[in-house]
């Protein structure tokens, strides 16, 4: 996948075009009116989007058919796409967020930079994937797990893990990905998984990602990069949402091999929400309506995203996961968003520079 150059190419699907083209783009763009009036709404939408490309390209693509709404969205990771987002607090750059973990959309949310909205279509959606007041709904579920590649692992005499204490294996030093979670909220979810089981003590959990530190080669930007590392041979192990790891294993990499922690494994409620001071609330909306609907949910699989949905009635594809074979940790999106700023501050100083030895 190529990223978009400088984080700013913006993608645009034109209405009933199964061709994607390149959308001219710079800062933020003018107001027609006061920022959060949204004086016209121009007949199209922006979206800062978090899941892969290929699912940001199908599901504009597949918005613009359903609506004849012009859908433009640009690829970033949650830390990327919080930072952009408040950034454009004043002139706001997009008009929806779409995809990576909720904690991100809750920190946001807390931020003042999210317009609270509860879609019709948001009925059908389970309570525990959805904020109350409407700051965002969930629209998919994705499961850490491990991500191995069995041939490296088999040449260092190591089985794949399957507990986050047998990630800290010294025969594995240098040889596991996790993403740093200031950027990332893959691996924000797996920092917070960690607080959880330490019973909600955020120092045990920064204590065990110190011990986990000397083996971590480097911790990339985002969250599916550990998977293509370990595809290449580079490491032995990622940290990752497992769908990411099925996903790079159907493009031919055969050696990887998904596990799951034995001691229970966090998970994301992937969102979608309404930006505050959005220039296109209409069209907005109108995305967000259509996210939840089964349809929409059902585009994943078709380009090789296996997240489960959150809507009962969508299909799932039978390389989803199946949850109730997992033991999950209570994850609360709201409480993790709360201290995300701080506890990945926290991170970044006690344990990303940190010394290897």
């Amino acid at each position: 996948m190529t990223p978009p150059l400088n984080g700013r190419a913006r993608r645009s699907l034109p209405a009933l075009a199964g061709v994607i083209a390149l959308a001219v783009t710079g800062c933020a763009r003018t107001s027609t009116g006061p920022a959060g009036t949204a004086a016209a709404d121009t007949g199209k939408v922006t979206v800062a989007c978090g899941a892969t490309e290929e699912w940001c390209a199908a599901m504009a693509e597949g918005f613009a058919t359903a609506t004849g709404v012009k859908a433009e969205f640009v690829r970033l990771s949650s830390g990327e796409a919080l930072t952009r987002i408040q950034a454009g607090r004043a002139n706001a750059e997009f008009d929806v967020w779409h995809g990576g973990p909720a904690d991100g959309y809750a920190a946001a949310s807390d931020q003042g930079l999210l317009e609270d909205y509860v879609s019709p279509n948001a009925a059908a959606i389970p309570d525990r994937y959805k904020d109350r007041t409407g700051a965002w709904t969930g629209v998919y579920v994705g499961v850490l797990g491990f991500c191995n590649n069995t041939k490296v692992l088999g040449e260092k005499g190591v089985t794949a893990p399957g507990s986050w204490q047998g990630l800290l294996n010294p025969a594995l030093k240098q040889n596991v990905g996790i993403a740093h979670p200031s950027t990332s909220g893959t691996a924000y979810t797996a920092l917070w998984t960690q607080v959880l089981l330490n019973g909600g003590d955020k120092d045990g959990a920064l204590a065990y990602m110190r011990k986990l530190h000397p083996n971590v080669l480097q911790y990339s930007k985002s969250g599916a990069a550990p998977a293509q590392q370990v595809a290449r041979g580079e490491i032995g192990v990622g940290v990752v949402f497992s769908h990411d790891c099925v996903a790079t294993r159907e493009q031919g990499f055969t050696d990887l091999e998904v596990t799951f922690p034995a001691e229970g494994t966090g998970y994301e409620v992937g969102g979608v929400a309404l930006v505050k001071g959005a220039h296109n609330p209409v069209s907005a909306k109108k995305y967000i309506d259509w996210a939840l609907t089964a349809a929409a949910q059902e585009i994943g699989p078709s380009v090789k995203s296996y997240q489960a949905p959150t809507n009962p009635g969508a299909k799932k594809s039978d390389k989803t996961v199946d949850l109730t074979t997992l033991k999950l940790v209570e994850y609360d999106s709201v409480a993790a968003g709360a201290v995300k700023s701080v506890l990945t501050r926290r991170f970044d100083t006690e344990v990303a520079q940190a010394p290897k030895d």
